[in-house]
């Protein structure tokens, strides 16, 4: 059974969020700070249905540029680019069709297989800070994280395939929302420090149900603990 194809939706809602950071209240007259941040990542999908299921948590890597800017009082603006190495597995528990570029693989029942999904995203959101009147400022943020995927592979142990292309099996859009809280430590008056623990939920389906596909619904969702600079 063929999923209704939704992508014109989510283009629409990307490229919404998108003027929602471009046109994100009046910095003209503001300075920008910028950082970098490093993330381990563990992800994990979460299925609509029994007969497709979350089969682990599994480790990935995000890697963050960021600029952030002073709204009012401890209110600051903050976007960015993010590159995210991430790896979650689903377990079928009905036989099903895998599509790969030139060949459909058959699934038999009680298969796993292992996604490995690169996303390229550009966060952005709103964050709130203590006044930092010691060495230490804390902050919690929410925002949301437009992204596509640049590459996608699988590995499906039950038909010995491992680290073939799986970019017909993902919806190459997608669009998250995050949370994150931490702190600063500054490093005089040049930088700081940064710490934190952040949560990110995918708001749309990952895979694609092709032609014979059991019809489910995966959202990736992502616990990312968050190490970066500021300057």
């Amino acid at each position: 059974m063929r999923k209704i194809n939704n992508s014109s939706g989510k283009r629409s809602m990307i490229v919404a969020f998108c003027m929602m950071m471009l046109t994100a209240g009046d910095l003209a007259a503001q300075e920008w700070s910028f950082g970098a941040y490093a993330a381990p990542v563990i992800s994990w999908f979460k299925s609509n249905i029994d007969e497709v299921e979350n089969s682990g948590a599994r480790a990935g890597f995000l890697f963050s540029i960021r600029a952030e800017k002073h709204l009012t009082e401890n209110w600051y603006f903050e976007g960015g680019l993010s590159l995210t190495n991430s790896s979650a597995r689903l377990k079928y528990n009905n036989p099903s069709f895998f599509r790969f570029p030139g060949n459909t693989a058959v699934l038999s029942q009680g298969s796993t297989v292992v996604y490995r999904i690169q996303y390229l995203s550009v966060p952005f959101g709103i964050k709130i800070k203590t006044d930092g009147s010691d060495e230490f400022t804390y902050f919690a943020g929410f925002g949301i994280d437009p992204k596509i995927v640049v590459r996608g592979v699988a590995d499906i142990p039950s038909i010995s395939v491992k680290g073939d292309g799986a970019m017909d099996e993902l919806d190459r859009l997608n669009a998250g929302y995050h949370f994150d809280a931490g702190l600063e430590y500054a490093l005089g008056q040049s930088g700081a420090l940064v710490l934190g623990i952040g949560y990110e939920n995918n708001i749309f389906d990952s895979t694609v149900d092709n032609d014979g596909e059991i019809a489910d619904r995966a959202v990736q969702r992502f616990i990312k603990f968050i190490f970066g600079i500021k300057f």
